[in-house]
């Protein structure tokens, strides 16, 4: 049996000091257990300070101004070919970027009335099962809209992208070069191993993948800020933000997205906004004249324009069994004819977006509209900068051409 340990006097020392010692020693870990404990509560203060004003600024850029436009799956129906059904499609998405649209809907304006073959698409609320006509056109929208470096990625080989070599690119501000060196960049996460602690590996179309902020599934596009270099360190690394980030902070336009709608009821009921469209505007000749609406006088925040197709929104709205209206004015807040006069019977939809878009850039007033972009690290132009026009050579021609379309 083995006797307690009696603690001994260390030789020399008071018990009074020992004593003295043991509760300053405590009273030492007491305030190190506060220092922490008060260090951990401003770290998830901090935390916390971050997150609300990340909230806010999330808030702030999804008020910005938006356009979107509806057209018909349909049209494509009535193209002669496959390559025309393409350059058709192609037509739709450069006007839409030309314009800086935000948002693209392609919707059925015929139904169940025909029997005709349904297709599968990806679009932004998930999978789609709609007209053929109407996924091909949406394929083909989000194909152009993507970046080139990453279109592998995201569409491979289909049937509705056979001819997609026809198509004249839509050169967007967010289709960036190697040589670009501008702060936002499209990028798709890799399935690649991360350290504890750190996130997804993304490329963004550099020679290496960026370090991101967060850990996410592969295969996930996402539009990423690119953060300062670390001095004496080669990584890259940036954060993953908002689609609408890079517009509202630097007023560059960074593309559309595309939804499908699979009758003319769900343009409204499934707006991506918070409070839906705040203006919608219904294009047709039975419509009052465009030239009748004021300069600056028609205020909007997302504003919808619908196009109708063969038929004109008329038989979209017959087709619709869901609206109980028998006017398809009545959906909207200006119903208008975009072309009085014409010259022709028919005004194709292609022609009518243009048009349409052209006209009402005078007539609506953004309540909040996106800065105009001031930065540099993208081509702003593709022929001649506005800048550095006294530059010539010996021969006395200018040699001011912007060639990083060349890249």
């Amino acid at each position: 049996m083995s006797l307690p340990l009696i603690p001994t006097k260390p030789p020399g020392k008071s018990w009074r000091e020992i004593n003295q010692e043991r509760k300053a020693l405590k009273r030492q870990r007491n305030e190190e257990k506060i220092i922490k404990r008060e260090k951990r509560l401003a770290l998830e203060k901090e935390v916390e300070v971050k997150a609300k004003e990340e909230a806010e600024i999330e808030k702030k850029n999804a008020e910005i101004s938006t356009i979107s436009i509806a057209v018909p799956g349909s049209i494509l129906e009535n193209a002669q070919s496959a390559e025309l059904r393409t350059y058709l499609a192609g037509q739709i998405a450069r006007a839409a970027c030309i314009f800086c649209v935000d948002e693209v809907i392609v919707y059925d304006d015929i139904g169940d009335k025909l029997d005709t073959k349904k297709s599968k698409l990806e679009d932004a609320e998930g999978l789609k099962i709609a007209r053929k006509s109407c996924v091909q056109l949406a394929r083909i929208l989000q194909y152009l809209e993507c970046p080139q470096y990453l279109r592998k990625h995201f569409f491979p080989i289909h049937k509705d992208l056979e001819f997609a070599g026809l198509l004249n690119p839509l050169d967007a501000p967010h289709h960036l070069r190697m040589s670009n060196d501008f702060k936002f960049r499209e990028g798709i996460t890799m399935n690649k191993k991360v350290k504890p602690g750190r996130g997804s590996q993304v490329n963004v179309g550099l020679l290496q993948d960026v370090s991101s902020d967060k850990l996410l599934n592969p295969g996930i596009r996402v539009t990423v800020k690119m953060l300062p270099a670390v001095e004496g360190s080669k990584k890259l690394k940036g954060k993953i933000v908002s689609l609408a980030t890079p517009r509202a902070e630097t007023g560059v336009y960074w593309g559309y997205t595309v939804r499908i709608a699979t009758n003319l009821s769900q343009i409204f009921t499934q707006s991506p906004y918070k409070d839906g469209y705040d203006l919608t505007i219904g294009t047709s000749d039975r419509g009052t004249p465009i030239d009748d609406l004021p300069d600056k006088g028609v205020k909007y925040n997302h504003a919808l324009i619908v196009f109708g197709g063969l038929q004109g929104i008329e038989a979209a709205l017959e087709s619709d069994e869901q609206l109980k209206v028998d006017d398809a004015s009545l959906l909207f807040n200006h119903y208008i004819n975009v072309l009085p006069n014409q010259g022709s019977r028919t005004i194709r939809t292609e022609e009518a977006v243009l048009v349409a878009l052209s006209s009402l850039r005078s007539k609506l007033k953004a309540e909040n509209e996106p800065m105009i972009f001031k930065e540099t690290g993208i081509a702003t132009s593709s022929i001649f900068p506005q800048q550095k026009q006294d530059i010539s050579d010996n021969s006395g021609i200018e040699n001011n051409a912007d060639l990083s379309r060349f890249d």
